[in-house]
């Protein structure tokens, strides 16, 4: 932990994977608009009691997003399952929204996935991956003209079972197998991942599927959809696109052994993340929260964060809107914005180191171009550049950042990256007052949904 002249912390390291640096949005780097000494101190003396109780429920194992990062059983069990599916086939397509879709995209993308030109070692000997995790009719009758059925496997993810889109996705695709003669495949073509049968009653999915014979994989009962980025539902796409699940894990175990051993909440780095956005918002207004990675393979995980920050925490009037980015792509799109817009942004940004890294720009093109200052520099000199020079003019504007700095790009880093933000947004949840894990509005939607669909059309 490094000092910037003030009481409080401004530079953290996450262990060997990462570094998180606060220095932008404190007073003595952007003035007025940043947090006082005091203020963070405050905020840290706020977060204690809620830090203390995230240890003791590591110790004894009470809260499964935590204990996670240690299992590897179902590990095993969801590589087998993948290898039998996987036999003979071209395209896995992976159904399931929400939770259940953008946690698994956001490590699919780590690996690959969805960046066209990105050649991934092996990748041309394992299926292509496809995701569906919005409901269109147009997109999803497209899928049944366009795919080989027959070379095609279907991952079909629902926690509960009873997802309106996710069945109507299932129920669609089991109709379009059916109608192309491939009723007796259907079992070697479809995997679910669902809960298991409470009591004797099993959720809708369950019972499509295993009318079916197709089968399945348990989806934990106690980690919800946007939490269960490191369970089998995230794992699988990652493993379809080569990753290593069990480092993916041992990443994310990386935070909670720095939970374990840090004396203090200053010591813990989504501690502190937590602490500075809390604070700002009270103290500064702040009303949204931007994340912003200068990697392409990391644009799905701010997608991902988005709702994991956004359901868990817009409850009872509070919460801040989470805002996905990409850099250097919206410094040309919302940038204005962030940087002379409404003092309500906090901006985060997630950083590589990219020098010497790319093609080369040639020196007489540059010239010819007018661009002498990137004559013999690489494209990773250019996005560095950028990277470093945003912060400094965000701070300079009196903008709060925070950089988040990785050291390299493996699986562990994804693993611990995605346990960071969990952490943060169950620590600012609570420090808020609200139930970081339920989503009450989300499930009055579902049921005005399904009353609808019991009228008859207008």
């Amino acid at each position: 932990m490094a000092g910037d002249g003030t009481n409080g912390p401004s530079r953290v390291r996450g262990g060997s994977i990462y570094d998180f640096d606060i220095s932008g949005c404190l007073s003595a780097k952007i003035g007025r608009h940043g947090l006082a000494p005091e203020e963070l101190d405050a905020s840290f003396a706020q977060m204690e009691t809620e830090f203390r109780r995230l240890q003791d429920e590591v110790q004894s194992l009470s809260l499964p997003i935590l204990r996670i990062a240690s299992e590897r059983d179902d590990i095993a069990q969801a590589k087998a399952a993948l290898s039998k599916l996987s036999a003979g086939a071209g395209t896995l397509v992976f159904f399931g929204t929400g939770g259940s879709g953008l946690g698994g995209q956001a490590l699919a993308q780590f690996a690959g996935w969805n960046i066209p030109g990105m050649h991934v070692p092996g990748q041309d000997k394992r299926p292509r991956t496809r995701f569906y995790d919005n409901l269109d009719p147009s997109t999803l009758a497209g899928v049944f003209r366009t795919l080989d059925l027959r070379s095609s496997r279907f991952i079909i993810t629902s926690k509960s079972g009873g997802t309106a889109e996710t069945l109507a996705q299932a129920i669609a695709t089991l109709s379009a197998v059916k109608e192309a003669g491939l009723a007796e495949q259907i079992p070697e073509m479809f995997l679910g991942i669902t809960e298991e049968a409470d009591g004797g009653k099993a959720g809708g999915l369950r019972r499509l599927l295993d009318e079916h014979k197709v089968p399945m994989l348990p989806h934990p009962k106690d980690i919800g959809g946007r939490f269960s980025c490191l369970t089998v539902v995230g794992l699988l796409p990652a493993m379809a696109r080569g990753l290593d699940a069990g480092e993916v894990r041992a990443g994310a175990q990386s935070i909670v052994d720095a939970l374990l051993s840090a004396q203090k909440v200053s010591d813990f780095v989504p501690a502190v993340s937590a602490a500075t956005s809390v604070a700002l918002s009270q103290e500064r207004g702040i009303r949204s929260l931007v994340l912003m990675p200068y990697i392409d393979r990391l644009a799905s995980l701010s997608r991902w964060f988005v709702q994991l920050w956004a359901e868990s925490l817009g409850k009872d009037g509070k919460g801040t809107t989470p805002i996905a980015a990409l850099g250097p792509l919206d410094q040309h799109s919302q940038l204005q914005l962030f940087m002379d817009g409404p003092r309500e942004h906090l901006i985060t940004l997630i950083r590589t180191r990219t020098h010497g890294t790319g093609p080369v720009i040639d020196n007489e093109l540059a010239q010819l171009a007018g661009a002498d200052y990137m004559a013999g520099r690489t494209v990773g000199d250019i996005v560095a550049a950028q990277a470093s020079a945003l912060p400094e003019a965000l701070a300079e504007a009196g903008r709060p950042v925070r950089t988040l700095d990785i050291h390299s790009l493996d699986e562990r880093t994804i693993g611990a990256v995605m346990m960071h933000f969990m952490v943060e947004t169950i620590l600012a949840g609570r420090v808020l007052g609200v139930d970081p894990f339920d989503q009450p509005a989300v499930e009055l939607a579902k049921v005005l949904t399904r009353e609808r669909l019991g009228q008859p059309p207008r």
